[in-house]
């Protein structure tokens, strides 16, 4: 059964796909059926910029618990960087 789940938003950063280094305009994070982890539904991460076309794209499935892991590592980092920013002003 296909969920329907997916949100985007435009980001800034940069992702290394098959050609090498490239600007990452868009985030899709979704949870679907999975095509290469092995598991039923995955959550999908996908960075892109679609102007690029589509070698642009480093993409990622991963099952709950390693997103639920994921999330918390972000949190974690984002909490420090903003407690070294605080410091800084």
């Amino acid at each position: 059964m296909c969920t329907m789940i997916a949100v985007s938003a435009a980001v800034t950063g940069a992702g290394k796909g098959s050609t090498g280094w490239f600007p990452v305009t868009r985030s899709t994070v979704g949870y679907d059926h999975a095509t290469h982890s092995g598991t039923e539904h995955a959550l999908l991460l996908d960075f892109t910029n679609y102007d690029l076309g589509v070698d642009a794209r480093v993409a990622l499935e991963l099952d709950l618990g390693s997103g639920r892991a994921l999330m918390a590592q972000l949190q974690s980092a984002i909490d420090a960087a903003e407690a070294i920013d605080a410091a800084k002003r």
